[in-house]
């Protein structure tokens, strides 16, 4: 193993920034525990000056009893003009209570004298003075340098003489900002190597946005020219464009490179966090994610899958299970024999390449996709296609018929309703429910239904609604493709439907996820 790599994660404070995210203290709560669990060395969990929020988090945090994180309390340098230990900012970090205190001030001779209005002089003595204070105070201070690498091109002096200002008032580390994430790997690395030279005796850092989308390959220039600190978001979200993504920095640089950035015991839990975060975070996590995401070890062509199963390494670059992730063998009309039979023999482990329902179930594929259907997304309806074909498969119920009612204007919150009759070993069971919508009354008077059999749907629901056009040429009389994904609490499945009529492809789909629940999920 090479140095040690200290992962600062910023997704409760930089994180929370990014459109759409909106973290309660219970939420930020689990994920500090989450990140605590992975290993994180440093958690930036809030500014306690800005919100109020965030000065409830850290008296809470006290009782989370953290094994691995420690957590930082973040601020801004005293303003000008007036005295530390009187700025409400830095007082309110003080009663954060934390041991380490992120402090972040202008690098940026532009931000000095256009924003700040202050004299640049004056803007070195508030980094000193803001530093020394919470040094005098028994912190370890963090300086984050603003705008550093802008202010490094535009006026390397200043740029510099700022990070000596920090590390005359104490800082143990300095962490060079590229706060408008607008660099290159080349000017990350010839900046972070002059700031090594230039201070040999401190920790430096390095903290990437995402704007020309290099925030991984920049933090990663940066640690190759000295820098051991690396500050991100965990699934790189953020303001604007987002933060270096930490959960891809941490796998390249430990499972490639060889440094040590969080236990390597907990490595294989890489992928577990990254859902869980985005389930607190209410995010879907992108399948595209790399190491992470669901399709990151995911193969559809006949020849990738017939190559990973020959030799993984020939199509995959780590093994998936290094991050906690599995390989995934997608299944279409362009899939092989070799990569059905594989994903069938995850529930038909007895069928080999000769049997005549191979055929069978790749003819099938193809008539379905040329309808509109698509599986590599579906496994749930993939499944229950592949029983069907072997004949073991039993429908639950059937469907006796269903009506739905949609009205405007409405004034209960409910725009449709939907009555439904189904039969369930020759029982017949009628019941109705109004919803927000089509899909969602159907949904609703389809459980109803039939829950007096099965009582273990109320447990499962509906976590994704997708509905995807297929030949919009065809305007509203187009074909449509529904994909639901469903959970009941302990896992996630996908389903499809696919009809000119987008209640009965939702109807498809919605039936597909019941019955995947109640023959396979029991």
């Amino acid at each position: 193993m090479k140095k040690a790599i200290d992962i600062f994660d910023s997704t409760l404070r930089d994180g929370a920034q990014g459109e759409g995210i909106s973290f309660s203290v219970e939420d930020k709560l689990n994920i500090a525990s989450a990140l605590d669990e992975l290993g994180i060395g440093y958690i930036e969990a809030g500014n306690p000056g800005s919100n109020p929020k965030d000065l409830e988090f850290f008296q809470r945090a006290a009782s989370l009893n953290l094994k691995h994180s420690t957590l930082v309390a973040f601020g801004s340098t005293r303003r000008k003009n007036s005295k530390a230990e009187e700025d409400n900012n830095v007082i309110a970090m003080m009663t954060a209570n934390t041991r380490v205190v992120a402090i972040f001030g202008k690098c940026w001779d532009l931000h000095v004298t256009e924003i700040l209005n202050a004299a640049p002089e004056e803007n070195l003595a508030m980094i000193t003075d803001t530093v020394e204070y919470f040094v005098k105070n028994g912190k370890e201070v963090i300086f984050d340098g603003e705008h550093f690498f802008d202010g490094y091109k535009a006026n390397p002096d200043y740029a510099l003489e700022a990070l000596g200002a920090a590390v005359k008032g104490g800082a143990s580390c300095l962490t060079l900002c590229d706060t408008n994430g607008g660099s290159f790997p080349f000017e990350i690395e010839a900046a972070v190597k002059t700031v090594t030279e230039r201070f040999p005796g401190v920790t430096v850092g390095i903290h990437c946005h995402n704007d020309g989308g290099l925030g991984v390959a920049n933090s990663i220039a940066a640690v190759n020219a000295g820098a051991t600190q690396v500050q991100g978001t965990y699934l790189g979200f953020g303001e604007r464009t987002g933060n270096a993504n930490l959960s891809t920095i941490i796998a390249n640089l430990q499972l490639k490179l060889g440094y040590r950035c969080i236990p390597e015991e907990t490595m294989q839990f890489l992928t577990t966090t990254a859902m869980e975060i985005a389930e607190i975070s209410n995010i879907t996590l992108n399948n595209n994610e790399p190491f992470v995401g669901l399709s990151a070890f995911a193969h559809k062509a006949g020849m990738h899958a017939d190559g990973v199963m020959k030799c993984s390494e020939s199509f995959e670059h780590i093994n998936p299970a290094a991050v906690g992730n599995e390989r995934r063998f997608l299944v279409s009309e362009i899939s092989g024999k070799t990569a059905i039979l594989k994903k069938i023999s995850k529930f038909a482990p007895d069928m080999d390449k000769n049997s005549p329902y191979i055929k069978e179930i790749i003819d099938q594929l193809k008539e379905l996709e040329h309808k509109g259907y698509q599986f590599e997304g579906a496994e749930g309806s993939f499944r229950l296609l592949v029983q069907k074909i072997l004949g073991n498969f039993t429908p639950s119920f059937d469907l006796v018929s269903y009506k739905v009612l949609d009205e405007l204007p409405y004034d209960n919150n409910f725009s449709a309703t939907t009555t439904i009759k189904v039969k369930v070993d020759g029982q017949l069971k009628v019941a109705a429910a109004e919803g927000d919508g089509p899909v969602n009354a159907l949904d609703k008077a389809l459980r109803e239904a039939l829950g007096t059999f099965y009582p273990s749907l109320s447990h499962i629901h509906l976590i994704d609604y997708k509905v995807r056009v297929m030949e919009p040429r065809e305007a509203t009389a187009a074909v449509v493709r529904v994909l639901i994904t469903s959970t009941d609490g302990n896992s996630i499945w996908s389903t499809v439907g696919v009809s000119s009529d987008i209640i009965e492809a939702s109807w498809l789909a919605l039936v597909d996820s019941i019955e995947y629940k109640l023959n396979f999920k029991n």
